[in-house]
Order: C-alpha cells, then structure tokens, then sequence
C-alpha cells in the first residue's frame, strides 16, 4: 500500500511546489510593478517643488469648478463702494466699478482653464494626427505636411488672430480654434520625431508582416508608444493657451465683456495700476501661478516617463 502512494505523494509535492513557485511569482509581479501613477508619485516625491505646483493647480481648479456656488455676482456693480481695498465682504477688494475682485478672479480662471484645457485637446489630436501620418508615410507626404507646419510656425500667431477676429464672430469656440490653429505645430513636430524612430522598431516591422493595416500600425502600434511625449507636450500646450488667451483678452479680442478673465482684468487695471497695484496684481499672480506650475509639472512629467533620464 505503501508503495502504491509514494507517487500519489510524489504528485501531490510537485503541485504543491508548483503553486507555491506561482504564489512567489505573483507577489513579485505585484511589488515590482512600476506603472504610470508610481513613477509620478516617485517624482513628485523627489521634487518637493513639483508636489507644491500640483497643489496650487489643484486649490486654483478648485476654486474654479466652485466659483458658481459663490453667493456674490461677479457682474454687481456696487458704484458706492468702488476701489475698496480687502474686507470680510470683499477679500481681494472691489474693482472701478465696485465689483468683487476674487469673484471674478474665481470666473477668470473658469475661462482661462477652460481655454487652455479646449485648445490642448484640439491642438494634441490634430498634432498628433499629422506627425504620425508624417512620420510614417515619408516621400512626399512627408514633405507637404512638413511644409504646412513650417508656414504654420513662420506667422506671427497673436497678429493673425487679431486679424481673423476682424471677419469671425468673437466668442468661446472661435478662441479655441484660433488658438489651437497656431499651437498644433509644435506637438506635429515631436510626435513626427518620434514615430521616423517607432517605424523601425521590430514590432511595427511584424505588424507590416502580419498584413496589419497602416492605420491600425499607427493607432494601436506607434502612438501608444509616445504617449509619454504626449503628455509633456499637452502639459505645456495648456500653459501656452492660457498665455496667448490672456494677451488675447488683454488687447481686447478674448471672450466678450462683461464676462470676467484675467487677461481683460488686467486690461481695465492698467489705467489704476498707480492708484491701486492690487487690481493687477490679483490676475496677474492667478496667471503667473498658473503658468508656472503647468510648466514646472511638465519638466517633472518628463523626467518621471522618460528613463533615459533616470540615474
């Protein structure tokens, strides 16, 4: 009897190694997992300035998405009580018309928010579409669209916008188009970069084999493998929009008033910057945060998905 279980003992050892082998390999798996989110959080962690950029982002989004909920009205002109400073009622002070700076500060940063987050996506997907098509068709094609993104980038944006805005009605959706008109060239330009190297590497190679078509090659084989570039590049093409739709509404041709941003706060504080800084320090401190943490966290996105750049 004895003999007739030594296998079945035998067997049942093997199994039992075999899953704890398998049980071992699991919990290695799970402790070296590095994904996205852990090289962020590891370099937010190794950039103390980077962690303190993500939190003023996120107090000023915040304050945005809130600004609704607000019981003051941005628009009350209260004549009466006209260039006060800071107060229980008023924190950041009244402007020339008597109404609430930090209110429209808050509405301010919904339409510069909203501008730079609308003209990052149409200028990344438009980007990104032409630099993969570039990139991976070559010859001629290559060639003209290179071309169009030359004569895109050889015109002064900002001049040409203000000459558009002479013969297009001047609102929302024509700001982001117009912005993201002139911005798409540089994210073309690095996605192109990118995919001239992609489309020599083995798996496209095997792909092209296998009779996949061009159009999956490039959607399910090159641009997934520069999505770190990507990112970096709409991280400050968000920055850019915010800059280009300040000016914009500074010179006059942004959203339409009475609508509050920070570009036409600082244009009605020009003539009182003597009188009172205050009304253009206020957005000019919102855009100079802003800006700043969106660049200085796509210095740090890059180093955290990039490893050449690791030590």
């Amino acid at each position: 009897m004895a003999k007739l279980l030594t296998p079945l003992n035998q067997a049942a050892l093997k199994a039992e190694d075999f899953s704890k082998i398998e049980r071992e390999n699991k919990e290695i798996s799970v402790r070296y997992d590095r994904g996205f989110f852990h090289h962020v959080k590891k370099a937010l962690g190794e950039n103390k300035i980077a962690a303190v950029c993500l939190v003023i982002l996120c107090v000023i989004i915040t304050g945005a998405l809130m600004a609704p909920l607000s019981s003051v009205d941005p628009d009350y002109m209260d004549v009466m009580n006209k260039m006060a400073g800071p107060s229980r009622e008023h924190w950041f002070g009244t402007d020339e018309l008597g109404r609430d700076s930090f209110t429209r500060a808050l509405y301010g940063s919904r339409v510069s928010l909203l501008v730079g987050f609308a003209t990052m996506v149409v200028s990344v997907t438009a980007g990104t579409c032409v630099g993969a098509v570039s990139g991976y068709a070559g010859g001629k094609t290559d060639m003209i669209l290179m071309r169009i993104v030359d004569m895109f980038q050889s015109v002064p944006s900002l001049l040409m916008i203000i000459v558009i805005f002479s013969f297009v009605p001047n609102n929302m959706v024509t700001l982001v188009l117009m912005l993201a008109l002139f911005s798409w060239t540089g994210v073309a330009r690095i996605v192109r970069a990118q995919t001239l190297t992609l489309k020599e590497r083995d798996f496209v190679i095997a792909a092209k084999t296998l009779g996949v078509s061009h159009v999956k090659i490039i959607l399910k084989h090159i641009i997934p493998n520069m999505t770190t570039q990507i990112i970096v590049a709409a991280s400050l093409s968000i920055a850019g929009a915010i800059l280009d739709e300040s000016a914009l509404s500074y010179l006059g041709y942004g959203v339409a008033l009475p609508k509050a941003s920070w570009g036409s706060m600082l244009q009605n504080a020009q003539q009182y910057i003597l009188y009172d800084p205050l009304l253009a320090l206020i957005p000019g401190m919102f855009i100079l945060l802003t800006v700043l943490c969106f660049n200085i966290l796509g210095d740090a996105l890059q180093y955290a998905l990039d490893p050449r750049l690791h030590k």
